[in-house]
């Protein structure tokens, strides 16, 4: 660690943070430095919970106590100092939203710039006759409303308000001062001699009630007066509204020549789904008519309403996106596309309105690479293009952005729940580049996640112009690229968990090579590595074949995977592998095996599913939605555990059964921590403690339950013992030991038998998701899928995966392994490269064969990175 007194950087002493056992490290200015080490050796607790979670701490300390009752409360990290620290940003993979009303154009704010780009310069086209709409004079709207016919009753109506916040009692008041009797309030008719105010928290619509008329020859010069002062009122637009509460708006701006149909005020806000004035009226702008929106309110001051929570409800069930998310459903579903927007969200009249003969959804629905080319070449009049130049620049830039850190293959309408971690973080960094921001620390984690090596370097050139505008980067890192590009590399270990961390070694990446005591040093060197298999499976000689799949990019594609071997399936980010293998392979095998309710992406027929007796997705999502969830409950390690327990002697004696040792249900658990071992207390304007109840002293349970042992140990020891330490303890338990060794191969021996699941970092919990497959007796007929299994994982603990990976085909399983990282792909019997692009230019089958015969196809960009390692 630098030791000069006028270091120039953030200078973190005693770091105690979750297993950080009083880490000094100092990190420079204005340079990359990133931090490694084996999954759960700490990396995470000392870049996010230490150094950005007090920087964003300090920032929120130094607002007044009034604002910070407004904001989350920021725990202290365990640390005893953090000098040095600028204003923090983190772009992590934990915060992609799952709100339906988030996409990909939202996130990065060019859907703003688009809107008002279409309120500016768009054209409004009839939707009858197709002509672009004109403006119209007071005798044209006034001869179009006469075609009504003789009889016909209407009111003549002014909008002076639509969708607007306040208390409108002034207005009222001088409307009524000028003679005018009504008007109509959010659809309903009032006095203004009597009205009151308004609730100044909520959008309104406010029509002035001009005239009421039956029309007849006699009522043409009153009806010509009414539409002018309606007009002269409103900013030149009138609206005729008839007892049926059926509205056409005319207007001095625009209207067809032929029929007279007229637009709303044309404003940014009719583009926005989001919002009433733009939103399609029978999905409010979610696109699909399965998800209702419901909001919840609480009395707020003045009498008022204050909204408190929204949720979004699919067949009855809470889902993903809802703000109170512990009780959400977070499983893909299903959804049909609504029937008037067809998934488009906004109204007609928003969608009626083009540029270049496309609306705002046709162009949102574009790849970003597409998008560019078709933004560059538009050819604007001169008046256009004084009012579009600015605002088509700050897309184009937006777009570039995106290009060059590897998610040109997007679209703007790309919902944001369905992209994945490193998808999300990426697109959040183009923002942030984007924002030309000086001074600040970027706190990053695993930007190269999901990316091919192609795209690398483009990320890290990204990256590298951060740090030139004079900003300092963290990057939590396990790319080899990536850890050599940096200027300082910080390494944690020498284990995970319990047993990490302690600061291995710190320096340049030319210096961690050199430093004995660095496991990430010897991978960089080369004295570890990661070796090619002698031979290749060839399978035994049955295929699993899946024909014409056509989902998104897909190009009618012919999928053959040879059973009984490990295949590999890469490609380039966005060239169709996930479309292909989860979303119609996946789903179809888990509808034959298991009902699933999900539909697959288009095909036309699979053939070898007689060879294969189920299908097991190995994912990186959590295993537990809430921290009373366990790893050891998820394995079926712990009911062994409680049943061991409830069959002693002193048990049975006492009558208690195997919920008696559960600390989530009354009987066994301490009442006074309701089973979590410590109390929150809640300290106004400051973050809540949590203090060791006083109770059980963190035991979890009560005294009686404590008493009942089992080699002296009760079931709160048990809970806190270390996989290893509980492999020895219960090495004559053939069941609990077989679940135990497994964990242990999996490489999770440090973890402790009573953590929390929501703790575990994606790589633990797909190793816990591993362990509990190899627990079982498999038939060697499996068909396993894992969905880039290296998410977060070092060096060594790819290593270990790649084991555990050729065990499984060992067995006789066939294992189907999407990944970008080309230590895995290397180890493959078979790959399935897909490409030759992302988006459009992809959705095809590049090349297959073993990883010798790829490296040999010159179109293959994988075979291109992969032939250096072979």
């Amino acid at each position: 660690m630098a030791s000069k007194t006028d270091f120039d950087g953030i200078v973190v002493k005693g770091a105690r943070e979750h297993n950080l056992k009083d880490v000094n490290v100092a990190i420079p200015r204005n340079k990359i430095t990133v931090f490694t080490g084996l999954s759960g050796s700490g990396k995470s607790s000392l870049a996010f919970d230490t150094v950005y979670a007090e920087g964003q701490r300090r920032y929120v300390e130094s607002l007044s106590a009034y604002a910070r009752n407004f904001l989350e409360q920021l725990k202290k990290p365990d640390v005893d100092s953090v000098t040095g620290l600028s204003p923090a940003i983190a772009i992590d993979q934990k915060s992609v939203s799952t709100n339906p009303r988030s996409t990909v154009g939202t996130v990065t704010e060019i859907y703003d710039y688009l809107r008002l780009l279409f309120a500016k310069v768009g054209v409004p086209e009839c939707p009858v006759h197709r002509l672009p709409v004109s403006s119209q004079t007071p005798q044209q709207i006034t001869d179009e409303i006469t075609k009504r016919g003789a009889g016909a009753k209407f009111y003549v109506l002014a909008p002076m308000a639509q969708g607007k916040k306040g208390e409108f009692l002034a207005e009222f008041q001088r409307w009524a001062r000028k003679g005018f009797v009504k008007a109509k309030v959010d659809g309903k008719l009032i006095d203004l001699e009597r009205a009151t105010k308004l609730a100044k928290t909520k959008v309104h619509d406010i029509d002035l009630v001009i005239d009421q008329i039956v029309l007849k020859d006699s009522m043409k010069h009153r009806l010509s007066e009414s539409i002018n002062t309606s007009l002269s009122m409103a900013n030149g637009r009138v609206v005729i509204e008839d007892l049926d509460g059926e509205r056409v708006s005319y207007s001095l701006h625009s209207a067809c020549p032929q029929c007279g149909y007229s637009f709303p005020e044309i404003e940014p806000r009719i583009f926005s789904f989001n919002n009433p004035r733009g939103a399609c009226t029978t999905c409010h702008g979610l696109g699909t008519s399965d998800l209702v929106e419901e909001e919840e309110f609480s009395e707020g001051e003045g009498g008022g309403r204050k909204l408190e929570k929204v949720k979004y409800v699919y067949k009855g069930k809470k889902v993903s996106g809802s703000n109170d998310e512990d009780e959400a459903e977070s499983e893909e579903l299903v959804f049909s596309v609504c029937p008037d927007c067809h998934g488009a969200r906004l109204k007609k009249d928003s969608l009626n309105i083009k540029i270049q003969g496309k609306n705002i959804a046709e162009i949102s629905s574009l790849g970003v690479v597409e998008l560019r080319e078709w933004t560059a070449k538009i050819k604007w009049n001169p008046k256009d293009q004084l009012i579009a130049e600015k605002i088509v620049n700050q897309i184009l830039a937006r777009l570039d952005y995106l290009i060059r850190v590897g998610t040109g293959y997007l679209s703007l309408d790309r919902p944001s729940r369905t992209l994945s971690g490193g998808e999300a973080q990426r697109i959040r960094l183009a923002t942030q580049v984007g924002s030309s921001l000086i001074g600040v620390l970027y706190v990053m984690d695993e930007p190269s996640i999901g990316l091919h090596p192609r795209d690398h370097h483009r990320l890290l050139e990204i990256i590298g112009e951060l740090k030139e505008r004079g900003n300092t980067i963290i990057l939590v890192e396990h790319d080899e690229d990536t850890i050599r590009y940096a200027d300082y590399v910080v390494d944690l270990g020498p284990r995970a968990g319990r047993l990490g961390g302690v600061l291995l070694a710190e320096g340049t990446p030319a210096q961690l090579e050199k430093n004995p005591k660095s496991l990430t040093g010897k991978y960089l060197s080369g004295e570890l590595k990661i070796a090619v298999p002698k031979t290749r499976r060839k399978g035994h000689g049955q295929t699993l074949r899946l024909m014409g799949a056509s989902g998104n990019n897909l190009l009618d594609v012919n999928l053959e995977i040879p059973l009984g071997t490990f295949t590999a399936v890469t490609g380039v980010s966005g060239s169709g592998k996930s479309t292909l293998i989860i979303d119609t392979l996946y789903k179809i095998l888990a509808q034959k095996f298991y009902g699933a309710g999900a539909n697959p992406s288009p095909y036309k027929h699979i053939e070898g599913l007689e060879h294969i007796d189920k299908v097991i997705d190995i994912n990186q999502r959590p295993i537990g939605r809430t921290p009373r969830s366990t790893p050891a409950t998820y394995v079926g390690l712990f009911p062994m555990i409680r049943d061991l327990f409830a069959n002693l002697p002193d048990s049975k004696l006492r009558g208690y059964p195997p919920g008696r040792f559960s600390f989530n249900v009354k009987g066994g658990r301490c009442e006074t921590c309701l089973g979590h071992g410590q109390i929150r207390v809640e300290m106004h304007f400051m973050s809540d403690v949590f203090v060791m109840c006083e109770t059980c002293l963190g035991a979890r349970y009560n005294r009686e339950t404590l008493n009942v042992k089992y080699k002296s140990k009760s079931i709160s020891d048990i809970l806190n013992m270390t996989v290893a330490e509980a492999l020895e303890f219960f090495k004559n338990h053939a069941q609990i030991y077989r679940k135990l060794e497994t964990l242990n191969r999996v490489g999770l021996d440090y973890m402790t038998l009573g953590q929390s699941s929501t703790t575990l970092s994606g790589g633990e919990a797909q190793r816990v998701k591993l362990s509990k497959e190899l627990s079982r007796r498999g038939t060697g007929k499996t068909l396993y899928i894992l969905d880039e299994p290296t998410t977060g994982l070092h060096f060594d603990d790819v290593k270990k995966l790649v084991e555990l990976i050729q065990d499984l085909a060992d067995q006789g399983n066939t294992l189907l392994v999407i990944e970008h990282n080309l230590e895995v792909v290397k180890c493959a019997d078979h790959i399935i490269d897909m490409g030759p692009d992302g988006g459009n230019g992809g959705g095809r089958i590049v090349a297959a064969g073993t990883p010798e015969a790829i490296a040999k196809v010159t179109k293959s960009e994988t075979g291109r990175f992969l032939k250096p390692m072979l």
